[in-house]
């Protein structure tokens, strides 16, 4: 009987046993901490319930001890992603069925070791394979626009990839954006001052920064300008040099405003343009200036644009079932939406 056993921040890495004369039939995993395969198996053994659903294969679990049941290529996946997520559990990140399903995700599109994003309150590591190209194209390019449903993570991984050159120091500033479209032209009769009036249209930004970075250093960050989170209004006539520039719910932009905020890219800057093309609140005959700047720009040098569809939602995996729900609604319809789609109410997306 072979056996490997490999020490993972202080736990042992499972290592699986195949009956000598059902080696095509069933296998054994088990695992050394008791406490661990319960998480990973989780309550009333319902991430095992995912696997079983999602890969096809059996899964008999023992105390410490899961027998596979099932061809053998199935076996293997299924062993793969055990291992990941064990070893996600052993250096103490916890697991839900979203992570369960990523990693079967990334398990199904062969995913090897991918990039890692460090923040000072957490390590980040893609959880689609839509997000594994994403983080490449962050890296690869001075400019990258990023598409798709609520749920992606598109803005969480945007705002963690500026996050860690921001506290690296590979840039000045991290300045965060988004249009204001739902106060219209009528922040002057919102109560409070400018920054008042706005930071319900910027909210989900701040949560992304409060989830990767101490409170007291963002407000710190934020007082000495290195972290900017400003409506798109305020970008017009600038430069952004040195900078990590973020646009979000770029869906709501016009053409003339994405223009104008494009060119603001300045010297040993980098800018990421996130929305989602399916959740326009421009009013009826205005184009999106994200869907135009995505026709315009692809295949421009040092241009990245990453489109994510509904396999890709990591949020609780119902949201994804609704995303599709909906899709297959506008199918129907030849794509069409409602001709007076009801205002959103402030809110955005994280992963």
């Amino acid at each position: 009987m072979k056996q490997a056993k490999r020490k993972a921040a202080g736990a042992g890495r499972p290592h699986s046993t195949r009956p000598p004369n059902h080696a095509d039939e069933a296998s054994v995993m088990e695992f050394e901490d008791n406490a661990l395969a319960k998480a990973l198996f989780g309550a009333h053994d319902r991430h095992l319930a995912r696997l079983e659903s999602m890969i096809g294969v059996e899964l008999n679990p023992r105390g410490n001890r899961l027998t596979i049941r099932g061809p053998a290529a199935l076996r293997g996946r299924a062993e793969t992603v055990l291992r990941r997520l064990y070893g996600d559990l052993a250096r103490g990140r916890a697991i839900d069925e979203s992570i369960v399903e990523a990693a079967i995700r990334l398990a199904d599109q062969g995913e090897a070791d991918q990039l890692i994003l460090r923040t000072p309150r957490r390590r980040i590591a893609p959880r689609s394979h839509a997000q594994a190209k994403y983080l490449e194209a962050l890296e690869a390019n001075e400019l990258v626009l990023a598409l798709g449903p609520a749920g992606t993570g598109k803005t969480y991984l945007a705002v963690a990839a500026g996050v860690e050159l921001l506290t690296q120091g590979a840039v000045d500033r991290l300045v965060l954006s988004r249009p204001a479209v739902e106060a219209g032209e009528r922040l002057g009769f919102l109560p409070g001052d400018m920054r008042e009036k706005v930071d319900p249209y910027l909210r989900p930004l701040y949560d992304a920064l409060y989830d990767m970075m101490p409170q007291e250093a963002v407000r710190q960050k934020l007082e000495s300008g290195e972290i900017e989170v400003a409506p798109l209004a305020f970008m017009r006539g600038r430069t952004l040099a040195h900078a990590f520039v973020i646009l979000d719910e770029a869906q709501n932009a016009t053409p003339m405003q994405m223009k104008m905020f494009l060119t603001r890219l300045g010297e040993l800057s980098r800018m990421v343009v996130t929305g989602d093309p399916s959740q326009v609140d421009l009013p009826a005959g205005i184009a999106s200036g994200l869907v135009e700047a995505a026709e315009i720009l692809e295949g421009v040098d040092g241009v990245g644009l990453v489109r994510f569809g509904e396999q890709d939602v990591v949020r609780h995996p119902l949201v994804s079932r609704i995303v599709a729900a909906y899709n297959k609604r506008d199918t129907a319809h030849g794509g069409s939406r409602s001709p007076n789609p009801p205002r959103r109410l402030p809110g955005g997306e994280r992963a």
